[in-house]
């Protein structure tokens, strides 16, 4: 059973729209810089960048696939933000002195985005094909992350530049996993997230929230025979 009624007027505050625009464009140059392009292979930082387009085409669809790519990954990392990093590590980088605190501090939108994601499900609804789609979106974006960052050799120029990114190559922050082949550990990450993380929250998803329906026309629409009309 759905959770409530959602509202029919589904049009999502202009303010919001604007105020997680302006955060995006803060972020995304402190992040480059510290960084380096790779870090927005994430899938927080992928995340945050399809929600703000997301937010403003108020796509189901996108937003349903966010919300269950990143809402079980997000309430892990908030505990293990509250623990000081010490349940799994996600978060230790929050307690880095070295790393500038204006850029920890924009760290904290792992904090809010999956509450936001959550009330943009329900305001919208839970579009059922997410799941599928993110699952291969996440393959591509897990490949990408292989492919394009390596722990043994970071790019020059960015003071703390995004490597093992996604963790396709082990565990740790840096290094390489040496325990099995590294091609059986991508293929065990790829598949851990579809099944240990997409298809729990699908099933959650779509047992408390509703699909999405057609935006119901406005009562103070004109038709057009009357505005030819003159009326």
């Amino acid at each position: 059973m759905a959770i409530g009624v959602r509202p029919t007027h589904r049009r999502i505050s202009i303010w919001l729209k604007i105020l997680y625009t302006l955060f995006v464009c803060l972020l995304v140059p402190k992040y480059w810089g510290l960084y380096g392009p790779a870090n927005f292979l994430w899938f927080c930082d992928m995340g945050l960048l399809v929600s703000a387009i997301a937010l403003w085409m108020e796509s189901p669809l996108l937003i349903s696939m966010e919300a269950i790519a990143l809402t079980m990954p997000q309430i892990l990392w908030t505990l293990d933000f509250l623990s000081g990093g010490h349940i799994v590590g996600i978060s230790r980088y929050m307690f880095k002195p070295e790393l500038p605190i204006t850029t920890r501090a924009l760290s904290t939108f792992h904090l809010w985005l999956p509450w936001i994601l959550v009330w943009l499900v329900w305001r919208l609804g839970y579009d059922r094909r997410a799941a599928w789609l993110q699952t291969f979106f996440s393959t591509t974006l897990l490949l990408a992350s292989y492919l394009l960052t390596d722990p043994r050799h970071p790019p020059a120029g960015f003071p703390a530049a995004a490597v093992n990114v996604n963790r396709v190559f082990g565990l740790d922050e840096v290094r390489v996993q040496t325990a099995m082949p590294q091609l059986l550990f991508l293929t065990i990450t790829i598949l851990f997230y579809p099944l240990c993380i997409y298809l729990p929250s699908h099933l959650l998803f779509k047992r408390f929230f509703p699909a999405p329906t057609r935006k119901a026309k406005t009562e103070s629409s004109i038709p057009a025979k009357e505005i030819l009309q003159g009326r």
